[in-house]
């Protein structure tokens, strides 16, 4: 085995040890987190009442698992989720690439797109409430318009600025617009549209978690927090937000792997 000059063979490049050591590497951010809001927990502080510590955390996440109580309201909010990005990715995908095919056509819009795009969803949330009243259908619409317009955008800017050394080289080579489009174009947008997708999925976890605290229902994992926050059971308001963001983590973990099989073309 070849090393580096006064580095040992153990520390050597692809060593069993560095592929552990790289395995290991993004758990560190995670142990310096609860290591630091243990310490601020048990620090004296911030008082103990707002502020449990991350062992009491984990044990109210447990238990409220096994009580049956918590994955009720995680399952209430992972489906309005889904239910929103698929909405979003169903209009989305498709008006983005027919508006991104066209650029002056996209440019007639893109004031509209970018305005809602940029607007707080947040404070569209009375006007949906007027046009839906306070039911789960509006509340996954809330989610799924704040997606939509993510996914539209990215899909759009996909084949916009797609390659413009292919498509000459795809007219060179004979094809007309609709082969060019449907050979080149979408294939071109595929990991643009991927990013919107993402991005899509995660802000209609955040919007469906910010409708539930401020609509009201009687299942989901916001209504859960907001409902700890009030009776100030902050052990289960932690837990329940500890939970939220390992089902954001993880649902962004799951498309990188989609992104990674499906668009591994693409050079990422």
């Amino acid at each position: 085995m070849i090393t580096q000059p006064g580095r040992s063979p153990a520390l050597s490049f692809g060593s069993p040890f560095q592929v552990w050591l790289d395995r290991l590497l993004p758990l560190l951010g995670v142990v310096l987190l609860f290591v630091a809001w243990w310490f601020i927990a048990v620090s004296g502080w911030v008082n103990p009442v707002l502020l449990p510590t991350p062992f009491a955390t984990l044990s109210q996440l447990v238990s409220a698992t096994l009580s049956g109580s918590m994955p009720v309201d995680f399952g209430a909010t992972i489906l309005r989720t889904f239910q929103a990005f698929v909405m979003a990715a169903v209009i989305g995908v498709p008006l983005g690439v027919a508006l991104g095919s066209s650029e002056r056509v996209y440019r007639s819009v893109e004031f509209l797109i970018d305005f809602f795009r940029s607007t707080p969803a947040s404070a569209l949330i009375p006007m949906f409430i007027l046009f839906f009243g306070v039911t789960d259908g509006s509340k996954v619409i809330i989610a799924g318009f704040s997606a939509l317009l993510v996914v539209l955008f990215n899909s759009a800017y996909g084949v916009i600025n797609a390659k413009r050394s292919r498509i000459l080289a795809a007219k060179v080579m004979g094809a007309n617009q609709w082969q060019t489009f449907k050979d080149v174009l979408l294939w071109e947008s595929m990991p643009q549209t991927f990013i919107g997708l993402r991005s899509g999925i995660s802000i209609a976890l955040v919007i469906v978690i910010v409708a539930e605290m401020f609509i009201g229902t009687e299942h989901g994992l916001g209504k859960r927090i907001i409902d700890a926050q009030q009776v100030l059971n902050v052990r289960d308001m932690y837990a329940s937000i500890l939970l939220t963001g390992i089902l954001g983590y993880l649902l962004n973990m799951l498309f990188l792997m989609f992104e990674k099989r499906f668009i591994h073309w693409s050079g990422k």
